[in-house]
């Protein structure tokens, strides 16, 4: 039978009441609109379009201790960085402070990826949290930048450093950024705002830690130096952590495939169901940090397989490679 050159379309926010097949198709299966009604595809197109693009906001709790605690830490690290002569310590507390303020940026872009779509912005306000993801990034560079500045002009001076209050505050920083970190616990694997925290948290637990173990040495050898070096160690590991969430952050606002998929085995995965012939304009990308949307074409042989069968098996394919948001156009053979 001739097919006329009408298009299927299995979008997730299909707002219709009902469902009823293009003129002129014919399926293998039951492919009357009361059948087609019931199916599970048309249940996912049919929920609430606001439901479809609200974004996870996540537990707020992991964010405002941390911002507590690093708060208190960044203080503390300062008054006794200052008081003390320590570099290093002065340096691992800029780096306390930028992630207080990157963790400040995250929290409050995850409560506003949280609101409903409208008619202006149709996708919601997931992008904020890769906007957050972006300003947190240059902030750490910037930080990296006057700890690396201050290192560099502090090699050539004497500056003595009382070591035992320098090492209990590095302590302290291990045991807080720690602490913080945990509190996110597996959120952070789906989310790169929450990620970005964690490394953040984890890279100031390793500074803390390289600070406490220079603090150790110059108390018991008197190399006033070495604080100054390691001043220039922590800008220097601080600037490598900031590069790869900048150029993480960067990718995702250029919607580039999202880390962990992979676009060959989506295309094939697809290919593989049955009745697909093609498979064209196959575009991947983030919502957010959170959420990873898909559109594709897909030729089939209308003869081979039901519609709305095939919508089905696309979407619980895509599922399982991590894909949750997907829009899907099936065509005729040409």
């Amino acid at each position: 039978m001739a097919q006329p050159n009408h298009h299927s379309h299995g979008q997730d926010h299909s707002p219709s009441p009902d469902y009823s097949p293009s003129p002129g198709y014919s399926h293998a299966h039951n492919n009357s609109p009361g059948a087609a009604a019931s199916h599970p595809a048309v249940a996912i197109q049919r929920q609430p379009h606001p439901r479809q693009h609200q974004h996870r906001s996540g537990s707020a709790t992991a964010f405002r201790w941390s911002v507590i605690l690093n708060s208190g830490l960044s203080a503390l690290q300062l008054v006794i960085g200052f008081g003390f002569g320590s570099l290093a310590l002065i340096g691992d507390a800029v780096h306390n402070l930028g992630d207080v303020a990157g963790l400040l940026l995250g929290w409050g872009a995850e409560r506003l990826s949280s609101r409903a779509p409208n008619e202006r912005f149709t996708y919601g306000f997931g992008r904020s949290t890769q906007l957050a993801s972006l300003a947190n990034a240059v902030l750490i560079l910037m930080a990296s930048a006057v700890v690396l500045m201050e290192g560099i002009k502090r090699l050539g001076q004497t500056t003595e450093v009382i070591s035992t209050p320098v090492a209990w505050a590095a302590a302290i920083g291990i045991a807080v950024n720690l602490f913080s970190a945990r509190l996110f616990g597996h959120d952070s694997s789906h989310d790169l705002n929450r990620r970005a925290a964690v490394i953040h948290l984890l890279g100031d637990a390793a500074v803390s830690a390289a600070v406490l173990l220079s603090a150790i040495i110059v108390g018991l050898t008197h190399w006033y130096w070495l604080d100054a070096a390691t001043g220039i160690g922590v800008g220097l590991a601080v600037a490598w952590t900031g590069w790869g969430l900048l150029r993480d952050a960067m990718q995702v606002a250029l919607d580039a495939v999202p880390p962990g998929i992979e676009i060959a085995a989506v295309d094939q995965a697809l290919r593989n169901l049955k009745g697909v012939l093609d498979v064209h304009h196959l575009h991947v990308w983030g919502m957010s940090t959170s959420q990873i949307a898909l559109t594709a074409h897909m030729v089939r042989q209308p003869l081979d397989v039901d519609d709305m069968e095939l919508l089905h098996q696309a979407k619980e394919r895509l599922a399982e490679l991590g894909i949750a948001h997907s829009t899907i156009q099936l065509e005729p053979p040409t």
